[in-house]
């Protein structure tokens, strides 16, 4: 989605500069695109959002589709050759279009040469996600999952879901205490139901395939779910620092009450995919007292004022493009003692332009004296796209690395 953002601030660039230039250039041709969905007898009001600025881009209430029967109609401008990507919502992504079997379905994707008019059926769409949290048993989970709803901070503006999975056999031995994963993006972990994208990460299943290989003992693994603030929320250099308190302050305490947890550093980890592994990564750099590692998957080190522009709403037309991350190298950031890091990363879609970033901050960990594959790893995974289905593909590689033995 960030990539959609910069591709148009480019082309309007380009146009202004052929204008400035005294070029014939003509705006690029558009087209009328009208997308009709028939939708369940009773549905609310259905939304149209897609790879168009016009449509977010991808912000699920984007463009209310009108009609107030079983079909509904929008009507978009679309630029001469674009390859329009497109989906269906009630509002929000936790409210998608599913098909009869309940998984989220792909984009739908229209080459356009010229006006058209498309037209899909839609059989249902996602069910409130507080159905599939009281039905959790359904979910295939291994293991248990305790939900609690709608969890409040001080420090952060909008309240959340967290999930807290214990693993199978946690109740037969009540001396047992456990190490602890705090992972991001709560609601992409165990439950297809309710992953965004109908792919879930598998934590569970990958978790228990490592216990039962010797690789590594059980651990706890507690998933808070992201707001609309993720971006800001999950990025260092905004209001990442508000989200460590949240973590830090409110919610590991409840956890450490409720739960046999194991509370030092070196038993406590943290890991993200994305924006969420750019804060895995501040936040063992910055609280290496409460956390000992980070697995940090496809980490989005590109970012820079003008990609935190998409997010923070503000024009990027003159923004600084230089990632934050090697700003921070360059004015002598340095790690603490004693932490680990791993980083991965793909070669397709938005993880295609993460290799320089990743090497920099190679360089930079070896200047600090950390020894590659024993304090920090970096990995490359070829053909890898930025996606949950490629970060559940290699889960495993980031749980034997996170909870190897001492």
């Amino acid at each position: 989605m960030i990539t959609a953002v910069l591709r148009g601030v480019g082309v309007f660039s380009v146009a202004l500069i052929l204008f400035a230039c005294g070029k014939d250039a003509e705006m690029p041709k558009s087209h009328s695109v009208e997308i009709v969905v028939q939708v369940p007898v009773g549905a609310p009001t259905v939304y149209l959002t897609g790879n168009l600025d016009t449509l977010g881009p991808w912000a699920p209430d984007a463009q209310a589709m009108t009609g107030d029967g079983n079909e509904r109609r929008a009507t978009i401008n679309v630029p001469d050759g674009h390859a329009l990507e497109y989906k269906i919502t009630l509002g929000s992504w936790a409210r998608e279009a599913v098909d009869r079997f309940g998984r989220t379905l792909p984009n739908y994707t229209l080459q356009v040469s010229g006006d058209a008019t498309v037209t899909h059926e839609i059989v249902a769409f996602k069910l409130d996600p507080e159905v599939y949290m009281a039905d959790w048993q359904n979910s295939g989970v291994l293991g248990t999952l305790v939900y609690w709803h709608d969890v409040a901070s001080e420090f952060l503006s909008e309240t959340r879901n967290v999930e807290i999975w214990l693993p199978p056999g946690y109740e037969d031995d009540p001396e047992r205490r456990y190490r602890v994963i705090y992972m991001h993006d709560g609601q992409n972990l165990f439950d297809p139901r309710i992953a965004n994208t109908g792919v879930d990460w598998g934590v569970d299943e990958a978790m228990m395939r490592g216990v039962e290989a010797g690789l590594f003992e059980p651990a706890i693994v507690v998933g808070a779910w992201s707001s609309s603030q993720r971006g800001p929320e999950y990025s260092p250099w905004h209001d990442g620092p508000q989200y460590a308190r949240f973590l830090i302050e409110e919610l590991m305490p409840r956890v450490n009450a409720e739960y046999r947890t194991l509370t030092a550093a070196k038993d406590t980890f943290v890991m993200g995919s994305s924006m969420g592994g750019l804060l895995s990564y501040y936040l063992v750099k910055t609280h290496a007292d409460v956390f000992s590692a980070c697995g940090c998957v496809s980490t989005h080190f590109p970012i820079s004022d003008a990609v935190a522009a998409s997010f923070m709403g503000t024009n990027a037309d003159d923004a600084d493009t230089t990632p934050y991350i090697l700003r921070d190298i360059a004015n002598g950031a340095s790690v603490p003692n004693g932490v680990r890091f791993f980083f991965d990363y793909g070669t397709e879609t938005l993880d295609a332009s993460y290799g320089p970033t990743h090497l920099a901050v190679r360089d930079w960990l070896l200047a600090q004296g950390m020894v590659e594959n024993e304090d920090f790893r970096i990995q490359e995974y070829p053909g890898a796209a930025h996606n949950e289905a490629a970060w559940r593909a290699r889960l495993d590689d980031q749980l034997v690395w996170l909870l190897k033995a001492d």
